[in-house]
């Protein structure tokens, strides 16, 4: 029953953060305003409102609002995952690849530009964010290519540096993102509506901040990748470009207090926090004495999975019990195997709980994918573990290979929802019965 029971409190989480009741309780018509969280615009019969997104939940976002505006004309475009498109009917959809940028996605935010340079002066602009954008809002610094651009993100994502890094790095090399694709409208009415999949949801971060101003610089873009070694392994014409930036002959992204961005509203409408919130209903509903520890949990999969299992077995409160955390995990790959951070980290807890029983461990991503594989995590416990030593499995070799997809599915821990819509960071929960 428990793995049960952790199946639906993760289920409960995912349900909680669904854009389809987020947007109806941030986007709201009546005669001819429309409200946008606590911004109202009037409309008239020549405005165009314009609906523009990027994120693995964009098409979910953009879905949301044409059933909210259905007696409004629409235009626009969103760029979304491989596999997560949905039919619109005004909207147009357009699917690219994730974590590293492809030639669809540079062809679409090629497209998402253009038709930004229409908008009108009385137009309004809702834009849907989501994680994923940063890959999927695709483009490259003059003299280099969209190869060498995916050479640098594939180095970024398996050096370990955490979100913040990685995305300052990112910011420098677009010229959309940090934002500068809030700068190409010519209109006053901007609303960005953004799920966070970044720990403490820092706007700036999340999907790369397109429409919010950029505290970041090029010279802590070239630190970073000096902190995680990577300058020597960069392409010459990408780390000219950021040498270029960090004394000035490139522009820096628009800082805080930029005034092409003062009529750009940024909301934050879901978070981990919401959806920890629904787990603990549910975990409470299910008879659980559960706790949130917390919803911020950075550091590496060995760091956070340890941490969980120390935890539940200090438990001195009632059982059964469910823990929960939400954040995301950082791993350095050196294997050449196949899984995501939460794969990596339910294995690590898997290789604890080989000794100890009445402990489960899932942990698993919001959006449904972990890593590029068709999992969305996986959960551990004894019996698992167990049944895979029966099998001839090597918990640890798998481990040192970073190969916890292949442990799992042949163990059968994988946590497999496909594409939730939504994007708001992973869940780590603990049952202990």
């Amino acid at each position: 029953m428990s793995r049960a029971d952790a199946i639906l409190i993760f289920k409960a989480a995912v349900a909680a953060v669904q854009p389809a009741s987020l947007m109806q309780q941030h986007i709201h018509v009546q005669s001819n305003v429309l409200t946008v969280c606590e911004q109202q615009f009037q409309l008239s019969p020549a405005t165009t409102v314009w609906i523009f997104g990027a994120g693995k939940a964009a098409a979910s976002m953009a879905h949301a609002v044409e059933q909210i505006l259905e007696t409004l004309p629409l235009k626009g475009l969103v760029i979304t995952k491989y596999g997560h498109a949905l039919p619109l009917r005004q909207v147009k959809v357009a699917e690219a690849d994730h974590p590293l940028p492809d030639e669809d996605g540079v062809k679409a935010t090629t497209q998402l530009i253009a038709q930004l340079q229409t908008v009108q002066p009385d137009d309004v602009v809702l834009f849907l964010l989501s994680g994923g954008a940063s890959a999927l809002l695709a483009d490259y610094p003059a003299g280099a290519d969209l190869l060498q651009t995916q050479e640098v993100f594939s180095l970024l994502l398996k050096s370990g540096a955490d979100i913040y890094e990685m995305n300052t790095v990112r910011k420098h090399l677009s010229a959309v993102k940090g934002g500068q694709l809030a700068l190409l409208a010519n209109t006053t009415a901007w609303c960005t509506l953004i799920l966070s999949d970044v720990v403490g949801d820092d706007l700036s971060v999340i999907g790369s901040g397109p429409t919010v101003a950029d505290p970041s610089t090029f010279n802590e873009a070239i630190h970073i990748l000096d902190k995680y070694h990577l300058t020597d392994k960069l392409p010459p014409a990408i780390y000219q470009h950021l040498r270029q930036g960090s004394i000035g002959k490139i522009a820096e992204t628009p800082k805080p207090g930029h005034p092409g961005l003062q009529h750009v509203h940024n909301f934050l409408i879901g978070s981990n926090q919401i959806a920890l919130k629904a787990a603990q209903i549910t975990a409470n509903q299910l008879g659980y004495d559960t706790q949130i520890l917390t919803t911020t949990a950075t550091g590496s999969v060995t760091s956070l999975a340890n941490y969980l299992i120390s935890t539940a077995q200090e438990w001195e409160g009632k059982k059964p019990a469910c823990l929960l955390m939400g954040g995301e995990s950082t791993v350095t790959v050196t294997g050449s195997g196949k899984g995501g951070r939460n794969q990596q980290l339910a294995l690590e807890a898997g290789i604890l709980l080989h000794k100890l029983p009445g402990i489960l461990l899932l942990s698993a991503g919001t959006d449904g994918t972990d890593g590029p594989t068709d999992a969305a995590g996986a959960f551990a416990d004894q019996d698992l573990m167990l049944h895979a030593t029966a099998e001839g499995l090597n918990a640890t070799a798998f481990l040192q290979q970073h190969d916890a997809y292949h442990f799992f599915e042949k163990a059968g821990g994988l946590v497999k929802t496909g594409p939730t819509q939504t994007n708001v960071m992973d869940i780590m929960l603990v049952i202990i019965y």
